[in-house]
């Protein structure tokens, strides 16, 4: 059976972080690893172009 977990950061606008999943290429290993990290909603479009 699965287990979910809801966390929300309000503030009274409404949800203002995004919680954001990169894949990223090991360079030591070639294999490909995920990245999780909580921005902020404006932040979005940059964190993926880098």
């Amino acid at each position: 059976m699965a287990k979910r977990a809801v966390a929300t950061f309000k503030k009274g606008e409404g949800r203002t972080y995004s919680k954001v999943i990169k894949m990223v290429k090991s360079p030591k290993t070639g294999a490909y690893v995920f990245r999780e990290e909580m921005i902020p909603n404006e932040e979005v479009k940059d964190y993926f172009t880098k």
